[in-house]
Protein backbone atom coordinates (compact mmCIF):
# COMPACT_ATOMS: atom_id res chain seq x y z
CA UNK A 1 0.00 0.00 0.00
CA UNK A 2 1.04 3.29 -1.33
CA UNK A 3 2.79 5.32 1.59
CA UNK A 4 3.75 9.01 1.57
CA UNK A 5 5.75 10.95 4.24
CA UNK A 6 6.91 14.00 4.21
CA UNK A 7 9.31 16.38 6.69
CA UNK A 8 11.44 18.93 6.95
CA UNK A 9 9.03 21.95 7.72
CA UNK A 10 9.73 24.32 10.62
CA UNK A 11 9.57 27.91 11.55
CA UNK A 12 11.58 29.62 9.13
CA UNK A 13 12.57 33.86 9.16
CA UNK A 14 11.73 35.23 5.97
CA UNK A 15 14.50 35.12 3.19
CA UNK A 16 15.39 31.80 4.86
CA UNK A 17 15.32 28.15 3.28
CA UNK A 18 13.84 25.05 3.86
CA UNK A 19 14.32 21.64 1.93
CA UNK A 20 11.07 19.29 2.17
CA UNK A 21 11.46 15.75 1.81
CA UNK A 22 8.96 12.90 0.64
CA UNK A 23 9.45 9.59 1.29
CA UNK A 24 7.46 7.28 -1.04
CA UNK A 25 6.57 3.28 0.24
CA UNK A 26 5.10 0.76 -0.78
CA UNK A 27 5.42 0.85 -4.48
CA UNK A 28 8.90 1.18 -6.21
CA UNK A 29 9.33 5.01 -6.97
CA UNK A 30 10.16 5.22 -10.60
CA UNK A 31 9.71 7.46 -13.75
CA UNK A 32 6.30 5.80 -14.05
CA UNK A 33 5.07 8.15 -11.23
CA UNK A 34 4.61 11.61 -11.28
CA UNK A 35 5.19 13.26 -7.47
CA UNK A 36 3.50 16.78 -6.58
CA UNK A 37 3.44 19.25 -3.50
CA UNK A 38 0.43 20.91 -2.42
CA UNK A 39 0.25 23.44 0.14
CA UNK A 40 -2.78 24.63 2.55
CA UNK A 41 -2.51 27.84 4.32
CA UNK A 42 -4.64 28.88 6.93
CA UNK A 43 -7.96 29.66 5.53
CA UNK A 44 -7.77 29.01 1.56
CA UNK A 45 -7.94 26.70 -0.56
CA UNK A 46 -5.20 23.99 -1.11
CA UNK A 47 -3.47 24.99 -4.25
CA UNK A 48 -0.70 22.66 -6.77
CA UNK A 49 2.69 23.81 -5.98
CA UNK A 50 4.98 22.32 -7.68
CA UNK A 51 5.20 18.91 -10.25
CA UNK A 52 7.67 16.43 -11.48
CA UNK A 53 6.72 13.67 -13.59
CA UNK A 54 9.92 11.72 -15.47
CA UNK A 55 13.13 13.13 -16.24
CA UNK A 56 12.27 14.05 -20.15
CA UNK A 57 9.76 16.94 -18.76
CA UNK A 58 10.77 20.14 -17.18
CA UNK A 59 8.91 20.04 -13.48
CA UNK A 60 5.65 22.74 -13.53
CA UNK A 61 5.40 25.09 -10.39
CA UNK A 62 2.79 27.89 -9.56
CA UNK A 63 3.82 30.84 -10.62
CA UNK A 64 4.10 32.16 -6.44
CA UNK A 65 6.99 29.75 -5.76
CA UNK A 66 8.92 30.11 -9.53
CA UNK A 67 12.45 30.99 -9.48
CA UNK A 68 12.06 30.02 -5.77
CA UNK A 69 11.28 26.44 -5.21
CA UNK A 70 12.59 23.92 -7.10
CA UNK A 71 11.34 20.32 -7.17
CA UNK A 72 13.66 17.09 -7.73
CA UNK A 73 13.73 13.39 -7.14
CA UNK A 74 15.77 10.64 -6.12
CA UNK A 75 14.48 7.04 -7.47
CA UNK A 76 16.93 5.61 -5.48
CA UNK A 77 16.02 6.81 -2.49
CA UNK A 78 12.41 7.00 -3.04
CA UNK A 79 12.42 10.12 -2.03
CA UNK A 80 11.37 13.71 -3.53
CA UNK A 81 12.83 16.88 -2.26
CA UNK A 82 11.12 20.86 -2.52
CA UNK A 83 14.02 23.20 -1.97
CA UNK A 84 12.18 25.85 -0.90
CA UNK A 85 15.00 29.55 -0.80
CA UNK A 86 13.57 33.45 -0.03
CA UNK A 87 11.14 32.46 1.94
CA UNK A 88 8.16 34.99 2.45
CA UNK A 89 5.24 35.07 4.54
CA UNK A 90 2.68 33.90 1.91
CA UNK A 91 4.25 30.27 1.97
CA UNK A 92 3.35 29.77 5.39
CA UNK A 93 1.38 26.55 5.10
CA UNK A 94 1.02 22.66 5.59
CA UNK A 95 2.63 20.88 2.62
CA UNK A 96 1.71 17.57 1.84
CA UNK A 97 3.22 15.42 -1.29
CA UNK A 98 1.30 13.42 -3.44
CA UNK A 99 1.82 10.73 -5.97
CA UNK A 100 -0.13 9.98 -9.52
CA UNK A 101 0.65 8.90 -13.41
CA UNK A 102 1.24 12.63 -14.53
CA UNK A 103 1.97 15.86 -13.96
CA UNK A 104 -0.42 17.89 -13.24
CA UNK A 105 -2.16 16.13 -10.49
CA UNK A 106 -5.89 16.17 -10.27
CA UNK A 107 -6.94 15.11 -6.44
CA UNK A 108 -10.25 13.38 -6.07
CA UNK A 109 -12.68 15.02 -3.64
CA UNK A 110 -12.49 12.50 -1.56
CA UNK A 111 -8.61 12.07 -1.63
CA UNK A 112 -7.82 11.58 1.98
CA UNK A 113 -4.71 13.63 2.67
CA UNK A 114 -1.96 12.82 5.38
CA UNK A 115 -0.51 15.30 7.61
CA UNK A 116 1.71 16.71 6.46
CA UNK A 117 4.88 18.88 7.24
CA UNK A 118 4.13 22.59 8.44
CA UNK A 119 6.40 25.15 7.75
CA UNK A 120 5.85 28.67 9.50
CA UNK A 121 7.94 32.05 7.82
CA UNK A 122 7.86 34.61 10.40
CA UNK A 123 10.24 36.96 12.34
Amino acid sequence: QLQLAESGGGLVQPGGSLRLSCVVSGVTLDDTYAIGWFRQAPGKEREAVACISDGNRSPSYADSVKGRFTIVRDNAQSTVYLQMNSLQAEDTAVYNCVVDWGCPIYIPMDYSWGKGTPVTVSS
